[in-house]
């Protein structure tokens, strides 16, 4: 028997396990406009459930492989983690991040390559507002698409690593992914 796909306004999610723990995915028709850390399925119901109210779509999880809107941006992330893709190429729903924070993280997307870092204040200056560097950190915390949009790539001036919604460790990882940081031995 065929599962039936939603009807009308919908979000398609699924959870891919990956290097650094589960990812919550979701898209709409539009592009890929969600990506989680630490997406346990207590966690994964929760962050679908906020998206849905805020979206205003039916949400639907296709069994893994049969997924439609989802199926090239699991590709590129499994590829990504590979180490075989350096920079995504994916249609993506912006919705969930307007204004200043919108600007950063498409200057973030444009002008930090695979690789490489950005200190806030740098990145401030880069999106036309030079002395915000707190209000980039505000908008690497709200990040909607992080990996994507990769604010792991975003540290301190002053050469230190800053935070990260999924975690200063996760962020390493990331960092030693790309080959900015060394692998750690253990």
């Amino acid at each position: 028997m065929d599962t039936p796909g939603p009807r009308g306004p919908h979000l398609e999610w699924t959870v891919v396990e990956s290097d650094i723990g589960p990812l919550l995915l979701a898209a709409t028709p539009e592009g890929l406009v969600k990506v989680e850390f630490h997406a346990g399925p207590d966690r994964a119901e929760k962050m679908i459930g906020a998206l849905v109210s805020r979206l205003g779509a039916d949400a639907w999880s296709p069994p893994p492989g049969e997924e439609v809107l989802l199926a090239e941006p699991v590709r590129q992330l499994t590829a990504y983690f590979a180490g075989t893709l350096r920079r995504f190429e994916l249609p993506l729903d912006w919705r969930l991040s307007s204004g200043f924070n919108r600007q950063v993280l498409l200057e973030l997307d444009r002008s930090v390559p695979y690789g490489a870092v950005v200190g806030y204040g740098e990145l401030a200056a880069r999106a036309g507002q030079p002395g915000a560097a707190q209000a980039v950190g505000n908008a690497m915390g709200s990040n909607p698409l992080p990996l994507v949009v990769a604010c792991h790539r975003v540290v301190e001036n002053d050469g230190g690593i800053g935070g990260f919604g999924g975690g200063v460790e996760t962020k390493r990882l990331l960092l030693a992914l790309e080959g900015v940081l060394p692998r750690p031995l253990f």
